[in-house]
């Protein structure tokens, strides 16, 4: 679909309004609104507003012409003729009817140009939400791709790995299963037994050199500071 053909398609969607909406808030509860959609949210807000209070005003200028009508009537005779007293009331009256009619079309009008500039808001913050959420979205798969071919390779070491462990551990098992078959199992004992004492004192004399090499460091580190004292 070219870009022309797009617009024409979208244009034609009715789009809830989108600041009312919930989980519309939810798609940037992770990373935050961006400031275009924040300046869009607001133009809608307050235009809904406007329109919350202008339904009001109606409202109320509507009653309050209905009140100078029955105010009309009220003053009028029997016969439907003005009585010439109340006749400065009465003007007054028309003259209120007429401001009140004045205020209810321009409210009206008011009234049935705003869903439109609210439609307009509406369709720009739906694209900036797009934009946004596709960009999110596009960022989203490339890390998961990333991911994902680190674990292949992940997988693929490990299972390497695994199999080397696997040939040593046979290795072993066949090496030390031939020296038994060779040299019998009295003599594979007393090398298994020197090759345990072996191993423990390497240990214990690795172990009673770091010991020695810390008293040592600590005694010269005592004796540089009786230096000092002394000097």
């Amino acid at each position: 679909m070219n870009e022309e053909n797009f617009h024409i398609a979208i244009e034609q969607k009715k789009i809830p309004i989108l600041v009312l909406d919930n989980k519309w808030h939810r798609l940037f509860a992770v990373h935050g609104k961006p400031e275009e959609v924040k300046a869009l949210e607001k133009e809608i807000r307050d235009l809904l507003s406007e329109q919350g209070q202008l339904n009001n005003d109606l409202k109320s200028l509507k009653k309050i012409k209905t009140n100078l009508m029955t105010n009309i009537v009220s003053n009028m005779g029997d016969d439907g003729e003005i009585d010439k007293a109340n006749t400065a009331e009465m003007e007054n009256n028309k003259r209120l009817i007429e401001e009140t009619n004045l205020k209810l079309d321009e409210i009206e009008a008011k009234l049935t140009a705003i869903p439109h500039e609210i439609d307009i808001r509406n369709k720009s913050l739906m694209f900036e939400t797009m934009a946004y959420c596709y960009n999110y979205l596009r960022k989203n798969k490339e890390e998961a791709d990333e991911i994902t071919e680190w674990i292949n390779k992940i997988r693929i070491e490990l299972k390497k790995n695994i199999i080397r462990k696997q040939n040593r551990t046979i290795n072993n098992k066949e090496m030390y299963s031939y020296m038994h078959d060779i040299f019998g199992k009295d003599v594979l004992d007393l090398f298994d037994m020197r090759v345990e004492d072996y191993d423990a004192f390497t240990n214990e004399s690795r172990d009673t050199k770091d010991k020695k090499e810390d008293k040592g460091d600590k005694k010269d580190r005592s004796e540089s500071s009786d230096d000092k004292k002394e000097g």
